[in-house]
């Protein structure tokens, strides 16, 4: 078992302020909502028009974890790559979910919830409930 010790517990809640900080600016700067996955399927929908924020925006969220690798000299873990076909299905799985509830877990649970938008309240809970389940399903019942 991995001990946590004071300062992970002070970085994940910088790590949280800076999401939810980011998330008000976009709100009061833009007017959007900052769900990631909105945002990256509006880019692939050709009626929409492709605003640069939206590119500067994704380009930040891929930057922003390798500057803070850089400076604090952090390893980059791993992706799991045992099973590609499963990592792709998933990843099907997950675009379809987040279309079909009209949002990803950054619309819903960080910007929905602040919002106390029931809509974000249940679609969070039930983001939540499925992975749990899934979390142990995978390792209890399966194996994995």
């Amino acid at each position: 078992m991995v001990e946590l010790t004071s300062s992970d517990f002070f970085l994940a809640a910088l790590g949280g302020s800076l999401i939810g900080i980011s998330a008000i600016l976009m709100l009061y700067f833009i007017g959007r909502i900052a769900g990631i996955c909105g945002i990256t399927f509006s880019l692939l929908d050709s009626n929409e028009i492709n605003k640069p924020w939206r590119w500067v925006f994704l380009l930040g969220l891929i930057l922003g974890p390798m500057l803070v690798h850089q400076i604090y000299q952090l390893p980059i873990p791993d992706a799991p790559t045992d099973n590609i076909p499963l990592l792709i299905l998933a990843g099907l799985i997950t675009g379809f979910g987040t279309k079909l509830s009209n949002g990803c877990t950054s619309g819903h649970g960080v910007c929905g919830i602040a919002r106390f938008s029931s809509r974000s309240i249940v679609a969070t809970i039930t983001f939540m409930l499925f992975g749990f389940i899934s979390v142990y399903a995978l390792k209890h019942l399966i194996g994995l």
